[in-house]
């Protein structure tokens, strides 16, 4: 219709009398549109469909499938599109795919990013007429939400690999005798075995050199307190830390629960928002996983001294508390340290902190302008003062895992496995 208008106004001022060209040019267009309109799939007959998981873990992306069904008229490709709401990611968020045999169907990877009630906000699929002048397009009703909660399927994977007898080379398995120092019998001595636990008394009166085993001490308490303030829901590579923070947490809490240790959860930012009493058996890891979904995002800075005072009074025996919290200044680091000191009167502190990639990356990047330079001696700066917040804690007797985001939870099962050897709870 556009094309024919500059002929028809040119036909128009020409020869005025032929204006009624114009007017047919357009009855033509409009028609051809209908008639277009008219050859197409008719919309009724198409059944738009979606298939996706109902329940998602953070950080694990799953596939989506759309399909468009067509009875009877079908076009030779169609486009879909579906949109999500802020928790999830769809990628590609619209396709065009062809259409076979009636059928056409598109794969889509959604991606959680946040916790919650994810949602497909709605589905939709347009096709053109065979004279490719009209556009049909129908929308699907948005589907059911899909809950996102934490990593389990990555937990159950790691602790799998974890306990695996054949675990591959480089990686320790996991063991229950030959480690701690919770006697369990005596052995033969054998190579590699330590001097210091040959049984002497024994060996004496069997002729042959007798061995001490041992076996890591069961029982204990051991409880995860997470910092779900303001800086937990900065993102370190792609996730929420605190996300992060949750799925190494239930991964140390299948690994504790299943050597015979008590857990519980415990969370807070300006005040507690989570308490559970302590529990054991492997069964209780779906309480723990339930009680970790249900952690939300916060907005609000961390009160250490109410957090940590109403966690303290939880205690009433000797424990492992693991701290998984971050820091970015002095100011709330001392009110951090004045607090845990307090706490390591009676317990074992275990700090988790995320290793701040962004500052390094900064202090190692070539400057190429003032600008950089002045981020770098900042960035340095920061580096500084986190060093140490870390240092002091040592000192005091805090045990320290700095790791990056993606090893988090083999830094933390590190510390907590060194823990147990060397029997400090």
């Amino acid at each position: 219709m556009a094309t024919g208008a500059p002929l028809a106004l040119g036909v128009a001022l020409a020869m005025p009398g032929l204006w009624t060209v114009g007017v047919v040019w357009i009855v033509l267009i409009a028609g051809l549109m209908l008639a277009d309109a008219m050859l197409a799939a008719p919309q009724r007959r198409m059944t738009l469909t979606t298939s996706a998981p109902l329940v998602m873990g953070i950080g694990r992306p799953a596939g989506a499938t759309l399909t468009a069904a067509f009875t009877g008229r079908a076009p030779r490709s169609v486009e879909l599109a579906i949109g999500v709401n802020a928790r999830l990611a769809a990628e590609p968020d619209r396709q065009s795919v062809s259409v076979h045999e009636g059928q056409a169907s598109a794969a889509v990877q959604i991606a959680p990013l946040r916790r919650g009630e994810g949602r497909i906000e709605g589905v939709w699929a347009r096709w053109s007429g065979p004279l490719g002048l009209m556009w049909l397009q129908s929308p699907a009703p948005a589907g059911p939400s899909l809950l996102v909660t934490p990593d389990v399927e990555g937990v159950k994977e790691a602790a799998l690999r974890l306990f695996a007898r054949n675990a591959p080379l480089g990686a320790k398995p996991l063991r229950d005798a030959g480690e701690g120092t919770d006697f369990h019998a005596l052995k033969d001595f054998q190579t590699g075995m330590d001097l210091a636990d040959i049984d002497w008394k024994q060996s004496a009166r069997h002729s042959k050199l007798i061995g001490r085993e041992y076996r890591t001490e069961r029982n204990h308490h051991v409880l995860l307190a997470l910092d779900t303030g303001r800086l937990m829901s900065a993102p370190a590579a792609g996730l929420p830390r605190i996300d992060r923070a949750i799925n190494a947490a239930l991964l140390l809490a299948f690994v504790s629960l299943r050597m015979g240790d008590r857990v519980g959860l415990f969370a807070f930012d300006s005040r507690p928002r989570l308490a559970s009493g302590l529990t054991s058996g492997q069964a209780a890891f779906l309480l723990l996983q339930k009680l970790a979904t249900a952690i939300d995002y916060s907005t609000e800075e961390t009160n250490f001294t109410l957090g940590l005072t109403a966690l303290a009074g939880r205690l009433d025996r000797r424990a492992l508390v693991v701290v998984f919290t971050d820091f970015a200044d002095a100011t709330s680091a001392e009110l951090m340290i004045e607090n845990v000191a307090r706490l390591m009167r009676t317990h074992l502190v275990l700090f988790v902190v995320f290793r701040d990639d962004e500052l390094e990356s900064l202090v190692t990047r070539e400057p190429r302008d003032a600008e950089d330079v002045t981020r770098a001696v900042i960035a340095e700066r920061l580096l500084a003062q986190r060093g140490s917040v870390a240092t002091r804690l040592k000192r005091m007797g805090a045990q320290i895992v700095d790791a990056p985001a993606d090893g988090l939870s083999a830094g933390l099962l590190n510390g907590y496995l060194d823990v147990k050897r060397r029997g400090l709870i």
